[in-house]
């Protein structure tokens, strides 16, 4: 029979996280007992839970579903960082992990290898994408999650690590050794030029190095093309980082001694301002920004920052509204509780962050019901819900077949299958898919199907419709039909983008991501559109001085 006695350690670690509450407001003598005294509740509740309760419990399973409900009450981005989720917090500040470098989801109730890093121990080992995994080190992968897969094969550099996989065209069980190693991603994947004498880098994340590797990135396209006239600065999807090096990136385009951004919280001796502390790459290239609303935290720093100084023009959509700074706390045993500290304020004076959420996400802000405020040659700028760029792009609606050639990993499988038996020999960073009919053909072999918003709407029509009377059961064929038949064309409208899709999916098999992101830039319509501003110096000039 198991041995219901709560661990000292988890109840500690409880004790800590709300000590450390305390501590902060021990002059606040009857906020300070209230706690004292919900600490001992707790700690009763908890022991007599283990004692008593009639079903045997996990201690720390119990522990940890109390902290996660004691943290979700407050924002989406105050955690708890149990031990064992570590080198995924490490890889997020840092951009490494000890591990094999590779990427799982669940692939049709498998877990599957679904992207590798470049010289990682996995491509080392010759492990694929579309690999499922069936045992590790002998253990049965049956009915594990991903994360729980991705725990295990996470460890110390130096040992090693026995894969069974099911690989896709090959007949027997394959048996791959690994060794674990440092596990290092570049937060600049890929820089380049993308037209005549106009430079570009994405930045993908705000780890470790990220100002000086867009330093190192900008400095290397200008000793190159001694003629650049433009930057691109790709932050789309980049959902932020390390505050220090939001700093250090703005600080590759503005001069020594500016104020990049202030934070405020409860404890007003945490309040600091951060200032650019070196001499800038270059403070007059043209720069265009591109984010949308996946760029979040310290791209939105970033980017506030250089529209409050007029010194970029943001493209793109909307960025995504996080104004919040969280700080790392160590509560023993590697665990560590990440928790919001403070919210950020741009130069301008205005904070970005969104005020509501629903479900998690923030919930969209009209500019009517935002603050103004001013850049410093005078255009008005909002606060609240995120950075609003000076030149919108609209994206269409989400297209439902795209989504579900995503989602359900339709594109990921069929790139399997047809990649079978290739190399690089056979597929260049310049890979041209010219084999429609053959996807096509893919899609009617595996019966490729999908619900649009119009067939769950009809669905509720129907059932109304009968009920009351108002529409006859002709009536409703006919929306079906029609519907039908949008379905079929919908493929061919959505061409362009699907094979977009797998051209990116092909390369990034072979180039990893550098090559996926040189593939996207080919048939990008915001790059296209920043190239065009950086060209016509009069827009541009236009555009930064507009009020």
């Amino acid at each position: 029979m198991k041995n219901n006695r709560y661990p000292l350690h988890l109840l500690g670690l409880a004790i800590i996280l709300f000590f450390g509450m305390a501590t902060t407001l021990k002059t606040d003598h009857g906020k300070f007992f209230e706690i004292s005294k919900n600490i001992e509740i707790f700690t009763n509740l908890y022991k007599e839970i283990n004692t008593s309760y009639v079903d045997d419990l996990d201690p720390g399973q119990l522990m940890r579903t109390g902290i996660d409900a004691m943290l979700e009450s407050l924002d989406p981005y105050t955690n708890y960082i149990s031990e064992s989720e570590i080198e995924g917090y490490r890889y997020i500040t840092e951009g490494k992990y000890n591990g094999i470098g590779a990427v799982f989801n669940m692939v049709d109730d498998y877990v599957t290898v679904t992207r590798l890093f470049a010289d990682s121990p996995a491509v080392k080992a010759n492990l694929k994408p579309g690999d499922r995994i069936l045992s590790v080190d002998g253990k049965s992968a049956a009915g594990k999650k991903e994360e729980e897969v991705r725990a295990i094969l996470k460890g110390y550099p130096g040992t090693e690590v026995l894969l069974t996989v099911e690989r896709p065209g090959v007949a027997k069980e394959l048996k791959i050794n690994l060794m674990r190693e440092q596990v290092s991603v570049s937060n600049v994947p890929y820089s380049g030029m993308v037209g005549e004498d106009i430079g570009y880098a994405a930045l993908t994340t705000f780890t470790r190095e990220a100002g000086k590797n867009v330093a190192d990135a900008l400095k290397e396209l200008k000793a190159e093309n001694p003629n650049l006239k433009g930057f691109i600065f790709d932050l789309r999807g980049n959902g932020g980082g390390l505050l220090t090096e939001a700093v250090n990136v703005s600080n590759v385009f503005i001069p020594k001694g500016e104020l990049v951004v202030t934070t405020k919280g409860k404890v007003k001796d945490w309040d600091r301002s951060f200032k650019t502390l070196n001499k800038p790459v270059d403070q007059e290239i043209p720069v265009v920004v591109l984010i949308n609303n996946n760029s979040a935290s310290a791209s939105e720093i970033v980017s506030g920052v250089l529209q409050d100084y007029d010194r970029a023009i943001l493209l793109g959509q909307r960025s995504y509204g996080k104004g919040l700074v969280q700080n790392t706390r160590d509560i023993g045993y590697n665990s560590k509780v990440k928790m919001t500290t403070a919210k950020y304020y741009i130069p301008s004076g205005r904070c970005i962050q969104s005020v509501e959420y629903e479900n998690g996400e923030p919930v969209d802000i009209s500019d009517d019901k935002r603050a103004k405020f001013t850049t410093r040659a005078g255009r008005t700028v909002l606060d609240g819900g995120g950075v609003r760029p000076d030149v919108i792009i609209d994206k269409d609606g989400d297209s439902e077949i795209l989504t579900t050639l995503q989602n359900k990993y339709i594109i990921f499988k069929y790139v399997t299958e047809y990649t079978v038996g290739k190399d690089t020999s056979q597929i260049s960073e310049n890979f041209d898919f010219s084999e429609w009919n053959n996807f096509v053909s893919y899609l009617e072999k595996i019966n490729f199907d999908y619900d649009t918003k119009s067939e769950k709407l009809l669905k509720d029509l129907k059932g109304r419709a009968e009920k009351d009377g108002y529409l006859s059961s002709a009536d409703i064929t006919a929306l079906e039909q029609k519907i039908i038949q949008a379905k079929k064309s919908d493929l061919e409208k959505h061409k362009d983008e699907i094979i977009d899709m797998i051209e990116k999916e092909v390369v990034g098999r072979f180039y990893f991501q550098r090559g996926q992101i040189k593939t996207s830039l080919r048939n990008d319509a915001e790059i296209k559109e920043a190239a065009k501003l950086i060209n016509d110096e009069a827009q541009f000039k236009k555009v930064l001085s507009d009020q």
